[in-house]
């Protein structure tokens, strides 16, 4: 229950901090917004290992640049 209250909270966050980003590139954007879902979705797997959720940001990170290229 705690996990899911923890995550829920990381997502909403993320969700308000990525709306301050009007004037950001699309390349940008994903890029946040892929770090951003990479970081919860891992957090929620690893049960809230600072290891994996700071990889899984990393790695959507990644993505989300790489996307529409």
């Amino acid at each position: 229950m705690h996990g899911n209250v923890k995550a829920s909270a990381v997502a909403v966050v993320l969700l308000l901090g990525l709306s301050a980003c009007a004037n950001m590139s699309d390349r940008d954007r994903n890029t946040a917004i892929g770090a951003g879902v990479g970081g919860v979705a891992s957090s929620v797997l690893t049960h809230g290992s600072a290891v994996g959720t700071i990889g899984g940001a990393v790695v959507g990170g990644v993505i989300g640049n790489q996307t529409g290229k």
